[in-house]
């Protein structure tokens, strides 16, 4: 009888939870954190001592792997943030924070900013150009929520805009957010993610209409009139991204429901991530959270700076 994923010793034993984390993240042995030193050090032992802790004699520091992660000052027990992690890793649409705080046993304040910290670990920060051995990439808008202090009315202008770029060959979604849909605000985020080489698909929107002098190639397909595949070249629709955007809409619609405009990039990195990193290009839920895993260093993220308006848990 198989068992379940949630059984492994890492995610219901602390001191199993740490050394999956220490050989992760310190693959050749312990690494000082205060200091960078790799020799001299020493594992703490003790009934008091407290799990993971180790002591560096170069600068006579203790420190445990959770220092300088997302997961440092954090009282939480390590096992519960793996859990958190492998759970939001593996719903395609996302694992709203009520969800952690009955799933977990915590409160929803922790809940809400324990699934902020992860993913903050989630944002990736790629440079590499999309397009750049003269790939497709498509690129395309969509809406989420509404502005705060503009009035709904009909069109978009009330909406919180999002820019989506995926390039075709390597399958990868990279999104940010943006303020308007003027060709002067897009062009720029194009030419800096985008190689000059590639070919861009969009749609017939205005703004896209001069990228023919930004880059090698520029074709579209005219939704307003029922066109989503050429006729004339079926390479040319954006049926990848508007897949892509159908997983982000029905993650926030039915998933989160609720986010504040301060908080919708962590939640496009974590959309980017696991759609990056899906099942499709050889990735496991369990491969995937090891990879989340992999990002958790060097991003520091406190409550105070994560909700800006104190009080809000949206």
């Amino acid at each position: 009888m198989s068992q379940s994923i949630l059984s492994s010793p890492h995610f219901i034993n602390e001191e199993a939870a740490y050394a999956f984390v220490e050989a992760r993240l310190w693959p050749k042995g312990p690494v000082c954190p205060k200091c960078g030193s790799k020799d001299r050090i020493g594992k703490m032992s003790g009934k008091s001592t407290r799990i993971g802790l180790y002591k560096c004699y170069v600068c006579r520091k203790p420190f445990t792997v959770k220092m300088g992660t997302i997961f440092e000052d954090s009282h939480l027990p390590l096992r519960l943030w793996l859990q958190a992690m492998y759970l939001i890793c593996s719903s395609k649409k996302g694992f709203s924070a009520n969800q952690l705080h009955r799933t977990l046993g915590v409160t929803l304040k922790t809940a809400w900013f324990l699934g902020h910290r992860i993913r903050e670990a989630m944002r990736e920060g790629g440079l590499t150009p999309f397009g750049s051995n003269g790939g497709i990439v498509e690129v395309d808008e969509t809406f989420t929520g509404q502005e705060e202090g503009i009035p709904k009315r009909q069109g978009y202008a009330h909406k919180r805009k999002v820019l989506s770029l995926v390039d075709r060959e390597s399958g990868e979604a990279r999104s940010m957010v943006i303020d308007d849909l003027k060709a002067k605000t897009i062009v720029p985020i194009l030419e800096e993610n985008i190689a000059y080489e590639a070919r861009i698909m969009t749609d017939e929107a205005g703004q896209y209409k001069h990228l023919n002098e930004h880059f090698s190639e520029h074709d579209w397909v005219r939704h307003g009139i029922g066109e989503y595949v050429s006729m004339a070249d079926p390479s040319i629709h954006t049926n990848t991204i508007e897949g892509f955007f159908s997983i982000f809409k029905r993650g926030m619609k039915g998933v989160y429901q609720h986010c504040k405009k301060h908080h919708l990039h962590r939640y496009l990195a974590e959309f980017d991530f696991r759609y990056n990193k899906r099942i499709a290009r050889g990735i496991d839920d369990t491969e995937r959270a090891e990879k989340l895993l992999q990002g958790v260093k060097g991003k520091r993220l406190t409550y105070q700076t994560t909700d800006r308006q104190a009080g809000s848990l949206v």
